[in-house]
């Protein structure tokens, strides 16, 4: 394996956490977006309502998507290790 290998399993392995990360950020981003601006509405400005829709809209993504998330690291998993089995 040389520098270059090695280069591109990070590639793919960073690539592919910013893809399984991608719902759950999400999901946490509208959420807080839109109990925000029910805040702003109602002028309720308390931290810890937040912090329940955010969780649920996270567990609700991560359940929706976990096929595709499982996809993804099964498709890295057998790439890395047909290079393994290969001999890079």
């Amino acid at each position: 394996m040389n520098e270059a290998d090695a280069l591109d399993i990070v590639h793919r392995v960073i690539a592919v956490v910013v893809i399984v990360s991608a719902p759950m950020v999400l999901a946490a981003m509208f959420a807080g977006v839109i109990v925000a601006l029910i805040q702003a509405l109602t002028q309720v400005q308390e931290m810890t309502i937040t912090f329940v829709p955010k969780m649920i809209a996270m567990l609700v993504a991560l359940i929706l998507s976990s096929t595709f998330i499982g996809s993804i690291i099964n498709s890295l998993s057998n790439y890395v290790y047909s290079r393994i089995a290969t001999g890079f």
